[in-house]
């Protein structure tokens, strides 16, 4: 399948109208497959792409482990990919839908993994951590900052379920590193990372082709997830986050090609960081005027900024990014921490 429709929207251009379905492939260049994996969730596919890599290919990203893409999986290598090996597999980040199946293709194509360290061992913490400890740590968590019991019970166990949908790693992998360089079918690839959305995300820069792999950093028309980590209550992600978007507008080029992690490929990178940036300053706007209000927990301020129904994984999300938002606000001065009934923590705006 291939598909070269130029069209703009909204300060960006797509040069593909369309994405592959699953099962198909788009070739951008002769070089380079565009595919798609599917996801159990409201944001439903991950992409795949695959350079080529001397007498095979090297893949950035896998999908998470499911029948159902494990079953795509086979399908493009009985299919349009017949014939292709598997020489190298590159990581991102170690959220299960870009490296849930990365042990499963390692093991088949005797293939080396490539991620940075940060994915590596946080992947490899969250197979081999007590689960039920882990259960009751994000349960506490929930319940510190205004969750009611039975709804942090439900989150906890159910919101959280998609970590395990990870398939084994090798007990070996390649460290990738910023400002690393990376030599992929004799194109050169600069390693950067960013952060926010997950630490140390590995992206791929390639200069002499305007192209840059951008995982899940920048998306077009939604924003990735910036949450807080559980096991770092009072962290800074979408500090990071922001900081990792002005220094892609100042380090690189406004008019390359940017390949995400999801959705379709686009050019105006300098603007969609520009919007992102403008995004979250928004909602933090609304949390100041909730909190101008009186004091708010975490977990009352959720439906400020999601208003919509959400199931417990949408909640997982929707809680953390909101206590994002609140960390930050509190960095800049903007809201303090307080303790209600020494129950859970809340936080209020400060004067002026």
């Amino acid at each position: 399948m291939s598909n070269s429709a130029s069209i703009q929207a909204g300060g960006l251009s797509f040069p593909y109208e369309d994405m592959p379905g699953y099962g198909e492939i788009i070739e951008i260049r002769d070089w380079l497959i565009w595919t798609r994996i599917p996801l159990p969730y409201r944001l439903d596919h991950v992409n795949v792409y695959l350079l080529r890599d001397g007498d095979g290919w090297a893949v950035i990203d896998t999908g998470i482990q499911t029948d159902e893409a494990i079953a795509v999986w086979e399908g493009l290598f009985a299919g349009p990919l017949a014939g292709k090996t598997i020489t190298r597999v590159i990581i991102t980040h170690f959220h299960p839908d870009h490296i849930g199946l990365a042990g499963w293709m390692c093991d088949k194509f005797d293939a080396e993994l490539l991620t940075s360290y940060s994915t590596f061992m946080g992947s490899r913490v969250i197979s081999l951590g007590g689960h039920e400890r882990m259960t009751r740590h994000t349960f506490d968590f929930y319940l510190q900052h205004g969750m009611t019991e039975e709804v942090a019970g439900v989150v906890a166990i159910q919101g959280n379920e998609y970590l395990r949908r990870v398939s084994d790693l090798p007990m070996l992998y390649r460290r990738l590193l910023l400002a690393d360089i990376l030599d992929i079918g004799g194109r050169t690839f600069r390693v950067l990372t960013g952060d926010g959305h997950a630490p140390e995300m590995v992206m791929l820069y390639c200069e002499e082709e305007g192209m840059l792999f951008a995982a899940d950093q920048v998306l077009e028309k939604i924003s990735p997830n910036v949450s807080v980590f559980t096991g770092e209550p009072n962290g800074d992600p979408l500090g990071h986050f922001l900081r990792s978007l002005r220094y892609m507008r100042s380090e690189l080029p406004g008019d390359l090609l940017v390949l995400p992690g999801h959705r379709r490929p686009f050019h105006g990178l300098h603007h969609r960081c520009a919007e992102l940036e403008a995004h979250h300053e928004e909602r933090c706007e609304r949390i100041r005027k909730a909190c101008k209000e009186g004091p708010q927990s975490a977990a009352a301020l959720v439906p400020v900024l999601f208003p919509q129904k959400l199931d417990p994984h949408q909640m997982s999300f929707a809680f953390t990014e909101t206590l994002a938002h609140v960390n930050r606000l509190v960095r800049r001065g903007e809201l303090k921490t307080i303790a209600t009934n020494g129950k859970f923590m809340t936080v209020t705006a400060t004067e002026g």
